[in-house]
């Protein structure tokens, strides 16, 4: 049973069973700016070491069955490792922008790594390389990213009678803490590696337990909330630093400031709260009412699970699109001469992520008087843009042209020599977030807005649009508040007006998504005194066109 005040689960702390020596400090290199230990970022689940290697299988184990091999070629819709392969997912631990990220974040807050590295390197707590926060220490085992077997093994913390497969009562009285909500990596696995699904009837070739928790958006909550543990909700609403060398006095992510808050988006939508009929626009053939992640993210076709399996009409895909197009080129060539990774793979899932990028929003665009009103419909379950709040950010780009059809005036150009965007004239829809004077006073650091996101403590500006269902208060309650815009409750687009310039016959409004700022870019790369990640990452922006903005919607009128 769900807490009614956010993703909590029941309450239940198991007792400590046996002393469970906790993890050893790392040497760091260089001393950062707030010495943390890994007792700062300690969280409920399962532990470093507490389930081996050789239980925890790399993807190559799963292709003969769910991929193509030797004996069948790829096809699409049906090989389950294909898909997950050209997936963020699959190279969510080989992610240059996330190395670039990692470097920075350790430079500011000491082992704050081993936190980023329960995301993005699950498998490290299997190998036990989460113990070096740096990152340094992952091999190939924990480069298979957010992998097959590892989210295949995971356990639903919420023990449910009559519904969770028996054998998860054992797992769950067995550890120090059972996490009490799905984020912040708080993840379970089974020690012996029993895979599971949501199919009742499969049988497929190794041990398997049904689990309803694989279809159940809680699953993806459990990596997609995250909070920053060393930073805590006062109860003023503001935030503040934690005691150091203590773990956070509440796992709630609600009391922690926000990181990335697209699960607590998606709970207070109205997706959560019996699903929208989206008319076919997500989910795949024949599809209408979209409630869960996975009806979004993994969609479902006909086709079979395995090349052993039945034919089925619904089996889910392994797509995983998002919006990070353009992390999927930068690891395309930084890898260019690794086997491992599958370019055609990356190209397919490239094209999937950005066809989600056109089915996000719509455009509507008409004359009203002497101005261009423009309205942007949010389609998603979450905020857009959501996600990891650094770098990301959606604008609109109008353009007015004369009977002739030459450009006259615009609003929101875009520059692709320099990445330079016009702000100013335009709308764009973000998140930034700051150092408060304390916090300031403490890091050294300038007050106000920052890219020093693990030592942000406050949310200076967030406009992003929020999805159907929204309510202020509630919004405000899970840590995803509106700061310096307004929408009433209920309202799922924005508008905006645009001055009509004289002799103008017609305008073109084009919405666009970019992952990647220039100024952040550059941030990473100035701020990096550790290692060779920040300009790695500049030159991958330079050789994939400076991050260049995705077209999401486009719409004209003649006047």
């Amino acid at each position: 049973m769900l807490h009614s005040r956010s993703n909590r689960l029941a309450p239940r702390r198991v007792p400590r069973l046996a002393a469970v020596a906790f993890l050893a400090l790392c040497t760091v290199a260089l001393a950062s700016l707030i010495e943390m230990t890994m007792e700062d970022f300690h969280l409920s689940g399962t532990q470093v070491g507490e389930v081996s290697p050789r239980v925890i299988k790399t993807s190559d184990a799963c292709i003969e069955c769910h991929g193509p091999s030797s004996r069948r070629t790829h096809i699409e819709g049906e090989d389950a490792t294909w898909s997950w392969q050209g997936s963020l997912m699959s190279h969510a631990a080989r992610d240059p922008l996330f190395f670039a990220q990692l470097t920075t974040a350790n430079q500011d807050v000491g082992n704050v790594g081993y936190y980023c590295l329960r995301c993005h390197a699950p498998m490290s707590f299997v190998s036990g390389h989460a113990n070096d926060p740096s990152g340094r220490s992952l091999n190939d085992y924990d480069f298979d990213g957010v992998s097959c077997h590892f989210c295949h093994s995971m356990v639903d913390p919420d023990y449910k009678d009559g519904i969770s497969p028996p054998e998860d009562r054992a797992i769950l009285d067995g550890l120090v803490s059972v996490p009490e909500f799905y984020a912040n990596a708080m993840f379970v696995l089974d020690p012996q590696g029993r895979r599971r699904g949501p199919r009742e009837d499969a049988q497929p070739m190794h041990e398997f337990l049904p689990s309803p928790f694989h279809r159940s958006s809680n699953f993806c909550g459990t990596c997609h909330d995250v909070g920053n543990v060393a930073v805590s909700r006062q109860p003023d609403g503001s935030y503040r630093y934690n005691t150091i060398d203590e773990p956070t006095p509440d796992e709630d992510p609600w009391a922690q400031f926000p990181l990335e808050r697209t699960f607590t988006e998606w709970k207070l939508s109205e997706f959560a709260d019996g699903g929208v009929n989206m008319q076919g626009r997500f989910g795949g053939p024949g599809a209408t009412v979209i409630e869960t992640c996975q009806d979004c993210h993994m969609p479902r076709y006909p086709g079979r699970a395995s090349r052993f399996g039945p034919w089925r009409t619904d089996v889910a895909q392994h797509h995983f699109a998002g919006s990070a197009t353009w992390v999927l080129d930068i690891i395309a060539i930084y890898y260019r001469n690794d086997p491992i990774v599958n370019k055609q793979a990356l190209a397919e899932a490239k094209s999937r992520s950005i066809s989600m990028l056109q089915r996000a929003a719509t455009l509507q665009v008409a004359r009203e008087g002497d101005g261009l009103g423009v309205r942007v419909i949010n389609e998603t379950g979450h905020k857009l843009p959501t996600g990891h709040i650094e770098g990301r950010r959606v604008f609109l780009n109008v353009q007015f042209f004369n009977a002739a059809g030459r450009l006259i005036h615009e609003y929101g150009h875009y520059d692709p020599l320099t990445a330079h965007l016009d702000e100013a004239s335009t709308r764009v829809y973000e998140m930034r977030v700051g150092l408060s004077a304390e916090a300031a006073r403490i890091t050294g650091l300038p007050p106000g807005v920052t890219t020093h996101m693990a030592l942000a403590d406050t949310i200076e500006f967030d406009n992003r649009i929020p999805p159907r269902g929204f309510t202020n208060a509630r919004f405000e309650e899970g840590g995803a508040p509106v700061v310096g815009a307004a929408y009433a409750d209920g309202q799922h687009w924005d508008d905006v007006s645009f001055p009509i310039p004289p002799k103008a016959a017609g305008a073109k409004v084009t919405l666009y998504y970019q992952t990647v700022t220039r100024h952040y870019i550059d941030a990473l790369r100035e701020g990096n005194h550790t290692d060779h990640w920040g300009d790695t990452l500049y030159e991958l922006w330079k050789q994939t066109g400076k991050g260049p903005p995705i077209e999401m919607a486009v719409e004209t009128v003649r006047f």
